[in-house]
């Protein structure tokens, strides 16, 4: 589930996820989670850790945990993780933003490297 941060009550969820994978450093739930150092508009700091984080929210998900995965507003750097994640689960990274687009924001991604990011991502 892709999520933007709330300054006012940002931890309010009706379920709260078992983990969360986040893309900006201004989260501290209460909840198990991981960071990813990943600029604002840009793309993440460390490929391979950011890889790696994707794919151990997908073996939380195959194991039927409730995995978020969020920056501050939820377009860019979310939409460039969920295309990330499409690719992972087998969309073609052609695809994966047009996909993104349809069944989560149709903002998602923002910049051309984020574009550039999705379309390279293996």
């Amino acid at each position: 589930m892709g999520v933007s941060f709330d300054p006012v009550s940002p931890y309010e969820r009706e379920q709260q996820p078992d983990y969360g994978v986040y893309l900006d450093a201004k989260w501290e739930p209460p909840w198990p989670h991981e960071h990813v150092d990943w600029p604002d508009f840009g793309v993440p700091s460390d490929p391979a850790a950011f890889r790696g984080a994707l794919a151990g929210a997908l073996q939380r998900v195959s194991r039927g945990e409730r995995v978020e995965l969020g920056c501050l507003g939820g377009h860019g750097r979310t939409g460039t993780a969920l295309a990330c994640l499409a690719v992972m689960a087998g969309e073609p990274p052609s695809t994966a933003i047009d996909w993104v687009r349809e069944h989560y924001c149709g903002d998602a991604v923002e910049t051309d490297e984020q574009r550039s990011f999705v379309a390279s991502f293996q």
